[in-house]
């Protein structure tokens, strides 16, 4: 009867055994890769949030302006709203400003919002060298409102229809997916909006 083969660090390291660790560690690379490329593909305004289609979280934070108005849970509970989550010290924030501008004009909804973990002063500063599009504006100083409106980072805007969140954008609105996915998310709470404050029926352009 002849002897078990033992295995020696002569046959771990054969030519064969190479080939297999090689193969295997292709395989691994492959796999990585195409699990980065999925996410690279995604559109990161479409990162889908647990609130859609719940009430807003319960909340009541000061004003950024003494003389100004803060935001709580009760500011949206009737109506269509906007509520960006913004810092100064955000470099989107500042790209999507203009946007929101111009969103400000459209008086079919209020555009408010949270200045999250920001000083105050130089909150108050972007804002009055860009202009302020905002009806309200609270402070979020510590960032546990954002927390729980499940923000994952500035900017990010919400859609609010009677106390319901209907839409969140993740990142700027100066995407295409601000006139592919938002607007017309948008455009839709308005439409219901005005539907059930004429009885249910639907508004005629």
């Amino acid at each position: 009867m002849k002897p078990p083969i033992k295995t020696t660090s002569k046959n771990r390291n054969s030519p064969a055994m190479k080939r297999v660790w090689l193969v295997l560690l292709l395989v691994l690379f492959m796999a990585l890769a195409a699990i980065f490329w999925k996410q690279l593909g995604q559109d990161a305004s479409q990162v889908p949030s647990a609130l859609i289609g719940k009430e807003v979280p319960d909340f009541d934070l000061p004003p950024l302006y003494e003389d100004g108005k803060g935001l709580k849970t009760a500011d949206l509970e009737e109506g269509v709203h906007l509520v960006n989550i913004w810092a100064s010290w955000c470099g989107p924030c500042r790209g999507e400003h203009p946007v929101l501008m111009q969103l400000s004009e459209d008086d079919r909804f209020d555009v408010t919002s949270i200045n999250y973990k920001d000083e105050g002063e130089n909150a108050r500063r972007f804002l009055g060298t860009l202009g302020n599009p905002f009806d309200r504006i609270a402070t979020d100083s510590t960032g546990r409102t954002a927390i729980d409106w499940g923000v994952y980072g500035v900017p990010e805007t919400f859609i609010v229809r009677d106390g319901i969140i209907v839409y969140k954008n993740v990142g700027p609105l100066n995407t295409k997916a601000f006139q592919t996915d938002f607007m017309p998310a948008l455009e839709k709470a308005i439409s219901e909006e005005a539907a059930e404050k004429s009885g249910g029926q639907q508004p005629t352009s």
